[in-house]
């Protein structure tokens, strides 16, 4: 059961015998307050705000206008335009909202190429070009693995005929009967080594020229073919908006999203004849040094094998002259060429 709440002798209203408040005994605290208002000043224009009655501080009574049952204060000093503000967060925050708008629409272009209902703009000569490039990449990645492997086997064979001819040496001093035939294996041993590191040296050069143009030169031409390709998706993305936009109806709502769209797909247009152009001339440019290095790569290559295997050590030395490769005069405690590398 609820308790009752004790009696307050302040807060008593005299009623009369029937039930009904007897106007003629105010409340003396109403009272007061009536004679204490000034004259003129309404009651929903005064705020009166009460501690309580048992309390001993005494009510407080703000004066103003009301507005929606809050009262409003004027309040005086200099007026900012919100114009004049700028917020890096909220400079932030569009630039957020523009990114996400940019790649919601090359996601739907994208899925929609995918699913072959969306239309996608084409430049038959530069795909195939592209497509070429991509190809002969992945061939010659695969001559620079073999060749790498030819390298590291070599240097295997190398290494083993140097201590064979150092071992046939040794027995050549301790064995006098057999002293000459193994003297000539451990010259022949050695010199097979000798003309074994100096193919190393070629083959290695033609390793690092390979690899400077399969993944710097070719990579840096395929970067620039991505940077075209998004441009090309951004472009497709914003014509497909305009295009949808100029089928619908034409009013006051839908004319200033044409133009906005019209404006943005002129801008990817621009940027994506940009990329085509500059990939164009880093293709053509691409063409024309990948023939110069790997025809001078494969002569070097062939001559230095040819040389090698029909045992002219001059004509082997002679090519690496030709080409400019030096090889460092292998010591007994010198690391050989290839092991530096």
């Amino acid at each position: 059961m609820a308790q009752e709440s004790p009696k307050n002798s302040a807060a008593e209203i005299p009623v009369t015998s029937n039930g009904e408040v007897d106007d003629s005994r105010e409340h003396g605290f109403n009272r007061d307050l009536k004679h204490s208002l000034p004259s003129g000043l309404g009651l929903s224009e005064t705020q009166i705000t009460s501690h309580g009655f048992d309390n001993t501080k005494e009510g407080v009574i703000e004066a103003g206008a009301f507005q929606g049952g809050q009262r409003t204060q004027t309040k005086s000093g200099p007026v900012i335009l919100a114009d004049e503000i700028k917020n890096p967060a909220m400079e932030k925050l569009e630039l957020v909202r523009k990114w996400s708008l940019n790649t919601y629409k090359c996601t739907r272009q994208i899925i929609s190429e995918k699913l072959g209902r969306g239309s996608r703009t084409v430049d038959l000569e530069l795909e195939a070009q592209i497509d070429i490039l991509r190809d002969n990449k992945k061939k010659y990645e695969n001559i620079l693995k073999l060749a790498q492997t030819l390298s590291t086997q070599l240097f295997q064979m190398v290494h083993t005929q140097r201590q064979l001819g150092d071992a046939f040496a040794d027995l050549s001093l301790k064995s006098l009967e057999l002293h000459e035939e193994f003297g000539y294996n451990a010259d022949t041993q050695k010199l097979l080594a000798k003309n074994g590191e100096t193919l190393l040296g070629a083959i290695n050069f033609f390793i690092a020229s390979v690899n400077t143009l399969v993944n710097k030169t070719i990579e840096d031409t395929l970067m620039t073919v991505k940077q075209y390709e998004s441009a090309r998706i951004e472009y497709d993305a914003y014509r497909t908006d305009l295009e949808e936009l100029n089928l619908g109806p034409r009013d006051a709502n839908t004319l200033p999203k044409i133009e906005q769209s019209q404006h943005l797909f002129q801008a990817h247009k621009e940027k994506y004849d940009k990329m085509r152009s500059d990939v164009s001339v880093k293709l053509k440019f691409l063409e024309e040094n990948k023939v110069k290095v790997l025809h001078n790569q494969l002569v070097l290559f062939h001559n230095a094998i040819a040389a090698y295997f029909a045992g002219n050590q001059k004509q082997l030395e002679q090519t690496l002259k030709q080409f400019h490769i030096k090889l460092k005069t292998p010591g007994v405690d010198a690391p050989s060429w290839l092991e530096e590398q």
